[in-house]
């Protein structure tokens, strides 16, 4: 067992499963990914529920909505007239590939590919929605993920957005399964939270005796 995995589980045994991503269908799930962007989970949540009081919860329904009204249903999530311009390139681009179930049967480097193409979807919202919306073994490497496993695994190179590809590939070349890749992503996020913070909580982490970060900060 690499030491990758041995934290996942440290982390599954301590946090327990973290079932996400909390949505109702993989397009709201793909619309979650753009509204939490730069923003809290908290905002996004207001802004899709916005979105589903008014019934604009599908790719169809956003493509003939109005963009200033779409803008004031996504206003809580902040940057709210770009985020409404990104729902409505990724609705268009679903409606255009003829459905999710078209775009399904995509591979998972194509289908990268093509969100990456969208104004408005980087890497770390691809990789969202290609994990939670398309159910594919890919791993997100936010920067939660990417803080806690350069310090826990002393993961080089630095944690910085540039070295995303990297954190994704050394982790996706591990033995995870999809489900675990997708529980992986969120334990490392809830763990980035209550101890992993920016200014480390070490004391009181339960994950210090394996840490190479502990004892040593840089």
């Amino acid at each position: 067992m690499t030491r990758t995995e041995r934290l996942f589980r440290t982390l599954l045994a301590h946090y327990g499963p973290q079932f996400w991503w909390p949505a109702d269908t993989p397009f709201e799930v793909m619309a979650g990914a753009v509204l939490v962007q730069n923003t809290s989970w908290r905002q996004a949540e207001r802004a899709i529920a916005a979105l589903r009081q008014r019934g604009f919860l599908s790719a169809d329904a956003i493509c003939k909505c109005c963009p200033e009204e779409l803008a004031e249903m996504v206003r809580p999530s902040g940057t709210f007239r770009l985020k409404a311009r990104t729902l409505k390139a990724l609705a268009g681009f679903v409606v255009d590939s003829g459905g999710l179930g078209q775009l399904q049967r995509c591979s998972t480097k194509t289908l990268r590919e093509r969100l990456l193409s969208i104004v408005g979807i980087g890497p770390e919202s691809a990789d969202a929605i290609l994990l939670y919306a398309f159910e594919r073994r890919v791993f997100v490497a936010d920067s939660y993920s990417r803080r806690v496993l350069r310090r826990v695994l002393a993961f080089e190179p630095d944690s910085g957005p540039q070295n995303y590809d990297f954190y994704r590939a050394r982790v996706e070349s591990c033995d995870f399964s999809h489900a675990e890749l997708n529980e992986f992503h969120a334990l490392l996020v809830e763990h980035g939270k209550s101890h992993c913070r920016r200014r480390p909580r070490c004391e009181t982490c339960f994950a210090a005796a394996c840490c190479r970060f502990t004892g040593n900060p840089d």
